[in-house]
């Protein structure tokens, strides 16, 4: 495959992940500002932190990814619909794990901030 098909497909993707987020965001943040809510939630219900509720939910989909890849049919044996809600799906939950990294990485430095703020 060519740089430039690569790059189409990876454009299309990207603005199905894009819109399957935008529309799924209201139903999962029920009103709230806080996009990454229910792996909170989640990761407090648990007992763990956001990032391994979140892979929890991953998981699922990964081993229905792994499944369709080992399957000795080939990727012919799935229609397109059903590769593209795992792949995006998939690629969605790893968009939000990227998010909580961030979020924490960011909230570790301002409690560093704080921190030294606090001691001068």
């Amino acid at each position: 495959m060519k740089t430039e098909e690569l790059q189409k497909i990876m454009n299309r993707q990207f603005d199905v992940c894009m819109n399957i987020m935008a529309g799924k965001s209201e139903e999962y943040t029920e009103g709230s500002d806080d996009k990454l809510e229910h792996f909170k939630a989640a990761a407090a219900l648990m007992g763990v932190t956001p990032e391994a509720a979140l892979m929890g939910m991953l998981s699922k989909h990964l081993v229905s990814v792994a499944d369709m890849c080992m399957d000795q049919r080939g990727s012919a044996a799935y229609s397109q619909e059903r590769w593209s809600e795992k792949i995006t799906d998939s690629m969605n939950y790893l968009f939000l794990l990227k998010a909580i990294v961030e979020e924490n990485r960011i909230m570790t430095w301002d409690e560093v901030e704080q921190e030294a703020d606090n001691e001068a």
